[in-house]
This record gives C-alpha cells, structure tokens and sequence, in this order.
C-alpha cells in the first residue's frame, strides 16, 4: 500500500512553516494517541501516520529530502512502527525487543502526560528484581550489518546478538537477563544494554539513509565522468553526467541501512557531489580558462 504524502497527513500546505507543522501535529496527536482511544485500531494507525510525517517535516534535512526525492528520500526509516513504543524482535534465535523509552523509563509517554494530561503511567514493579545496565561500542559496519558482542553484567558473561540496522544510542532489552525478584515468585529484572556507534572517517547516517561526499574537479563537472564512491559495500562506479553542479545529490538504491522489521531491503546511500574550484593554476591552465571566458563572452553575429 502506498504511504500517504505526510504534508496531507497533517494537513498543511509544502509551504507551511515549522510553527505551523507543530501546530498541526500536536492537535493530531492529542485526537488520536491511544491512550485516548483504547482498542481503536484506525486511531493507533492515524497516531503513526502522523508521528511519522511529523518526524520528517520537523527536521530540516529529512524535509528537504522528501521534497525532492519523496518516501524514497527519508528510505522509510520513520514509522517503522508506533515511535513511541518499543519493539519485539527475533533475531537469530535470541528474542529481545528495543526499548526506546517508553511508560516507566521517564520517556516520550511521560512527555505526553505531562503535555497532554495522559500517559502510560509507570510499570508496576512489586516483586520484581532490579534492572541492570550494559553499554556495548561497535563500528558504524557492524551497525549495518549486525555482529555479535559479549556483555559483562554482575559476573556473568552474556552473549548479545546486535541487529542489522541499529542505530547509535538504541537499547536493547533483554529480559529476564536482570536482578533476581525479592520474593519467592516474582518476576527477574532485565538487562538494559546500549549500544554505542563509532563514528565513520567518511560515512553519515540518517534513519537508514547513508550519506557521503564526492569531490570532483570543475572539468568532470562540466564534460561527466565516472567516479568511484565508498559504500559500506565496498567502493563502486559512479557515472556524474556533464554539467553538473556543486551540490547535487546522487542517489544509489539498495546501499543504505536495513530497515528494521523488513525482509531485507536497505534505505539508500545518497552521494553529494562538491566541485572543486582549481588553485595555483599554471600558465597554461589560465590562459585556456581566459580564452574560454573570452569565448562564452562574445556575441556571435549571424556569420559566427
């Protein structure tokens, strides 16, 4: 099913302003935020519906992304599920979830409480053990790609299966992994672990958009050529066709991230092409520069 254009999501005109987006969204969400519509299933899918447009049109990168490229261009990394919740997970034998910060860890229900005057409210945690806390540091491929890393929580040794696709500050909740309950009966704590992404040399991301790059010189610019870009798949030829400005952004399908909850598919990879103005130019290089100048300067007349 095709997603929904997110500025008729919420409402607004393209141009509306980032007050107005706010404005239409906080209303939105007051109407149908679950709490407030307990068992409907049409409101909880209007609450993600605009969660997700109010994700991209509040920031200014991932709006000027959709303006030009669509869904496409924000690689559908919002509104993979309600952004207020976690979310429950299998990966490779090991079931886990990710919390985000929802009832109970001081996160966005408690916002929405304190905004709105609803919320979750806090977990009730009579006879439960303690929560324990672990932080793993992994390389920005790992984080595409997934790996595996061991955590040490209160000397115990526990294997963490990090999925393809997380992101720099996820959580990943395992449970049953914490302190032991008080009482005979009562229910384990869990194991919080939160994963740290290294920085890339020349690699961003954005949801599950990888951003790059490319410097090129004024003459491919202006006549094409065919450059070599790195991925996280490995470096790959690019065709920059001529003419082309500074500042223009090439997307490359399918080399982005994961999309998490998804059969396989990755968000894009979009290359921003920079082009290099020369310096300490030769004799020879200024002169032909001048004789170009010269020559887009003339006016022909009707024999040439």
């Amino acid at each position: 099913m095709a997603k929904k254009d997110y500025y008729e999501v919420l409402g607004v005109g393209k141009n509306a302003s980032d007050d107005e987006i706010k404005k239409a969204y906080r209303k939105l969400a007051i109407k149908y935020h679950p709490d407030k519509n307990p068992g409907d299933k049409e409101a909880e899918e209007k609450f993600k519906e605009v969660s997700e447009a109010h994700e991209v049109l509040s920031d200014k990168q991932k709006r000027a992304r959709y303006d030009q490229f669509g869904h496409a261009g924000v690689g559908g990394a919002a509104g993979a599920g309600n952004p207020f919740q976690g979310g429950n997970f299998n990966f490779n034998g090991q079931s886990f979830n990710f919390d985000f910060g929802g009832a109970g860890s001081g996160g966005l229900d408690d916002i929405f409480e304190s905004l709105f005057g609803f919320g979750g409210g806090r977990r009730h945690r009579a006879n439960r053990g303690d929560d324990y806390h672990a932080t793993v540091v992994i390389n920005f491929e790992d984080s595409i790609f997934g790996t595996e890393k061991t955590v040490s929580s209160r000397g115990r040794e526990i294997k963490v299966k990090i999925p393809a696709g997380i992101d720099d500050g996820m959580t990943i909740l395992l449970q049953g992994y914490g302190g032991d309950a008080p009482e005979e009966g009562g229910q384990k704590g869990d194991l919080r672990v939160q994963v740290r992404v290294k920085p890339h040399k020349r690699l961003m991301r954005e949801g599950s958009i990888i951003l790059s790059e490319e410097k090129i010189s004024m003459v491919d610019a202006a006549l094409g050529a065919e450059i070599e870009v790195e991925t996280v798949d490995g470096k790959i030829r690019m065709k920059v066709p001529a003419g082309t400005q500074s500042g223009t952004p090439f997307k490359l399908s399918g080399h982005g991230v994961p999309l998490m909850r998804s059969d396989g598919n990755r968000g894009p990879h979009i290359v921003t092409v920079i082009v290099e103005t020369p310096k300490n130019l030769t004799r020879k290089q200024k002169e032909l520069l001048e004789e170009f100048r010269g020559n887009k300067g003339k006016k022909h007349g009707i024999f040439g």
